[in-house]
C-alpha cells in the first residue's frame, strides 16, 4: 500500500502516526524538506532512524512543506535507493514521492531494480506528458493517469510557480492536525482491529474505516481495499474475488 504525509507550512509531524504507518509499511521510509532554496531528502530502511532524521530537519525548516513516506513494495527492490522520494529527472530541486501502484508503462523491466515511481521520476516525468503541471490541463492529465493513486511533488526550481502540488488530494485524508495523509494504514493500532498484511478482519476496514459487519473476505465493500494484501482498489494481487487466493483454494466461506 505505502503510506504518504504531505505537511503545510507550520505544520508539525505526529511522530507516533509516522512509527505506525512505518510499522504497516516496513520497506523503506523517506523524507523532504523544503529548506529555502534547497530540498533536504533523507532515506532508510531503518525507520526509527529516519523518523527521528526527519524531526530534526522538520524543526529546523518549520515554515515551508514537507513530506514523508514508508513504502510497501510491490515493484523494485528493497533497498534505500528504492524509498520515496525521487529527484525528478536526476534534478536535486524538484522531488516527489507517490503512494500506489502506477500504469504499467512504468513498470520496470525484469532486469530493473528500480519501483516504479522511481522509473516515473526519472524516466518518464521529466518529459511532461502530461503538459505543464502548473496548467489546470496538465494537471488533470496527470490525476487521471494516477487514477485512484497519490502523489506529492516538491521544489525549488523557479520553473514552477508553487513549491508544492498534492495530486489526488481527494484520494487522502486531513487529520485534525492538518496533516494530508494518502490512506488510513497509519491508524493501525488505533483501530478497533489492529490489522497487519495477511490479518485480515471482516468488520473494519484498515484503509478508509469502513465498518461492515456482513463483508465476506477481505474485501472492503466501500472502496475496495484488500485486507490480505493491503492494496488499494483495483491492484490487489490475491484472487479471493474468484473464489480462490495464490495459497490455495478457499471460498468466501472459509474466510469469512
Amino acid at each position: 500500500m505505502c503510506i504518504l504525509s504531505f505537511y503545510k507550512p507550520g505544520i508539525a509531524p505526529d511522530l507516533e502516526a509516522l512509527r505506525d504507518g512505518a510499522a504497516a509499511n516496513p520497506h523503506g521510509h523517506g523524507y523532504a524538506v523544503v529548506a529555502d532554496d534547497r530540498i533536504v531528502v533523507g532515506r532508510g530502511l531503518d525507520a526509527e532512524a529516519v523518523i527521528t532524521e526527519f524531526a530534526a530537519t522538520r524543526a529546523r525548516f518549520a515554515d515551508q512543506p514537507a513530506l514523508f513516506h514508508s513504502r510497501l513494495a510491490t515493484h523494485g527492490v528493497i533497498n534505500d535507493q528504492n524509498c520515496h522520494p525521487f529527484a525528478v529527472g536526476g534534478d536535486v530541486r524538484t522531488v516527489l514521492a507517490h503512494n500506489g501502484i502506477l500504469p504499467e508503462i512504468v513498470h520496470p523491466q525484469l532486469d530493473d531494480p528500480r519501483s516504479d515511481t522511481r522509473v516515473a521520476a526519472e524516466d518518464f516525468l521529466p518529459h511532461e506528458p502530461f503538459g505543464p503541471l502548473d496548467s489546470w490541463a496538465g494537471r488533470a492529465r496527470l490525476e487521471t493517469w494516477l487514477a485512484g493513486d497519490k502523489m506529492v511533488l516538491l521544489t525549488v526550481d523557479p520553473r514552477y510557480k508553487h513549491t508544492a502540488y498534492l495530486f489526488n488530494e481527494h484520494h487522502g485524508y486531513w487529520s485534525h492536525e492538518g496533516i494530508w495523509y494518502s490512506n488510513l494504514s497509519h491508524l493501525w493500532r488505533h483501530s478497533p482491529s489492529p490489522a497487519r498484511p495477511g490479518e485480515y478482519f471482516t468488520d473494519y476496514c484498515d484503509c478508509c474505516g469502513h465498518v461492515d459487519d456482513e463483508r465476506l473476505g477481505p474485501h472492503c465493500t466501500a472502496c475496495g481495499f484488500c485486507d490480505h494484501c493491503w492494496r488499494e482498489f483495483p491492484h490487489c494481487e490475491c484472487e479471493f474475488l474468484t473464489g480462490t487466493d495464490r495459497y490455495g483454494d478457499l471460498s468466501f466461506s472459509d474466510v469469512a
